[in-house]
């Protein structure tokens, strides 16, 4: 009886010590079981390496999740079973996108260092996401309505690869969601930039013209994004190993642990250490990567 495991190698763009990665890799291994000739999937950026095991005892030693590899290297060892899904479900703040909306919102307001303050508190998991998302939408009451567009317009670009991601994985036959604690003004603008099929947040309520300082019931928030996941699952008629599901935040937590591959994406410690996987340096290709995608399957965007 064999076990196999696949070691995925992701380097960020421009960092060309991948190389020594993966002789390390092939090398440290050899002793252990059979290690397959590296894969590249792209060029001085992805490689797989396939090893296997003379029994299942052996592949102990090679833990799956997240290996810290050193500056500008992830590596992370993965099943090679269904290893490309079905379905994507994306958080949006810190992940599709490099900023926090409602931070971004409390500059407007200049009440950023309090409110980014509570942010960080609730994405370490430090306190619970739905109090924490009323008490900062509070302080918010009366910023006029003009501010969402200027800090849509100023503030919010994708993350590089998002527009790939999503572009494959539609080509290939997956459905794309984003699910977000944050709010539908940007989820809505965000998906449809990125490409994602449906997009679902909180919704900010208002009086026409100024915040009221509300968020409108129920939050959409860990157990929100969960339940999300699971729809999406039972309405496609696919098994839960068939999902990706990939967030920052601890409100992300309980989706990157029940989706058949979760990637904690520059993430915090404590998402990290949950996720399947970890993608620490690399772009939102690498997780087109981490099914196995090559650059010439990729579709690429601009």
């Amino acid at each position: 009886m064999s076990d196999s495991l696949i070691v995925s190698v992701i380097a960020a763009e421009g960092v060309t010590r991948i190389h020594d990665v993966v002789r390390k890799i092939t090398r440290d291994f050899k002793s252990s079981g059979a290690v397959g000739a590296p894969v590249w999937l792209s060029p001085d950026r992805a490689c797989d390496i396939s090893v296997s095991f003379a029994s299942p005892e052996l592949a102990e030693i090679l833990p799956r999740g997240f290996v810290h590899a050193g500056e500008g290297v992830d590596v992370n060892v993965l099943s090679p079973a269904d290893r490309r899904k079905k379905l994507l479900v994306a958080d949006m703040d810190s992940t599709i996108i490099g900023c926090e909306c409602l931070d971004e919102l409390a500059d407007m307001a200049h009440l950023k260092p309090q409110i980014a303050a509570i942010t960080e508190r609730a994405m370490n998991g430090e306190i619970s996401f739905e109090p924490a998302l009323r008490e900062r939408v509070g302080l918010l009451k009366g910023l006029a309505l003009t501010a969402l567009e200027r800090t849509y317009k100023e503030r919010v670009k994708l993350n590089p690869g998002a527009k790939a991601l999503v572009a494959t994985m539609k080509k290939h036959g997956a459905r794309t969601c984003l699910v977000s604690g944050g709010f539908t003004y940007f989820t809505e603008r965000v998906a449809k930039d990125a490409g994602f099929d449906d997009n679902q947040a909180n919704t900010l309520l208002d009086d026409g013209n100024r915040l009221t300082g509300e968020v409108k019931e129920p939050i959409l928030g860990r157990e929100a994004k969960l339940a999300a996941l699971k729809a999406e699952i039972e309405k496609l008629k696919i098994a839960a190993t068939d999902s990706l599901a990939v967030g920052d935040g601890a409100n992300d937590l309980a989706m990157i642990e029940y989706a058949g591959l979760g990637v904690a994406y520059h993430a915090k410690p404590i998402v990290a250490d949950a996720a399947d996987a970890a993608i620490v340096y690399g772009d939102l290709r690498a997780l087109l990567y981490l099914q196995g995608y090559s650059d010439s399957e990729i579709v690429d965007m601009i």
